[in-house]
């Protein structure tokens, strides 16, 4: 049995995900790399789509300030 050590739904990559919660969205990314996970996002059902291509647009973004967030600690 291969366990899930991140809840959650992926939504097209391991490391991206997104947490339901009431009527919202909680979208996060996963870096296991460093340990990290990064909140980006909250949505609701009718932004859903939406908010989920602009955060795929902007992985490169969010990993360059993960990388230079842990350069300045």
């Amino acid at each position: 049995m291969v366990e899930n050590h991140h809840p959650g739904k992926p939504l097209g990559y391991v490391f991206f995900r997104e947490k339901k919660l009431n009527s919202h969205r909680i979208y996060y990314l996963v870096y296991e790399e460093f340990v990290i996970v990064l909140m980006v996002a909250v949505s609701d059902k009718k932004t859903q789509q939406a908010t989920i291509d602009d955060i795929k647009q902007r992985l490169d973004e969010y990993y360059t300030f993960v990388k230079g967030t842990l350069r300045k600690l």
